[in-house]
């Protein structure tokens, strides 16, 4: 594996020079790597994981899960829906999973009237989609590895009773 990408992966906030350093390469080396895996469109960007829930305009930000059940096209599968699907600006996440449904699609908003008439008036509107069912996300309590909204002490182990 590329040992940049691989950096990445496990220890994405570090600088390029730290990522040389640990990786046993210059500066420029890891540039010259992170700019080929942009090329190669393995790094798409960079993004931050915040907690929200410590941001006031968090309140105006909705967001929902969404489990949509489709028919597979002739000759296209499940691909064309599912980018048809994923090509609303609403969607944030949009994946082809195993299971009782088809497509995981995540849908922001700034209301739920808003996801739900994205959902009743677009998505589910679609030829093809046969349902779907909507659950709003209430509250996280990790993301992408990074437990939110606790105190310093909530990292511990659980003590286990006899």
């Amino acid at each position: 594996m590329n040992p940049v990408l691989k950096l990445l992966l496990e220890g994405g906030s570090l600088s390029t020079a730290q990522m040389a350093q640990v990786a046993g390469l210059s500066e420029a080396e890891v540039e010259q790597h992170l700019d080929q895996l942009k090329q190669d469109k393995i790094l798409l960007g960079w993004r931050p994981v915040l907690d929200l829930s410590r941001e006031a305009a968090a309140d105006a930000a909705v967001e929902a899960v969404i489990e949509v059940k489709i028919t597979p096209e002739r000759g296209g599968g499940f691909d064309r829906l599912a980018e048809r699907t994923a090509r609303f600006d609403e969607v944030h996440t949009c994946m082809l999973v195993s299971g009782g449904y088809d497509l995981l699609v995540i849908v922001r908003g700034r209301s739920l009237q808003k996801v739900a008439a994205f959902v009743s008036e677009k998505l589910s509107t679609i030829e093809g989609v046969l349902s779907t069912s909507t659950h709003f996300i209430l509250r996280y309590y990790k993301d992408q590895g990074f437990m939110l909204g606790t105190d310093e002490s909530s990292g511990q182990r659980l003590d286990v009773a006899p």
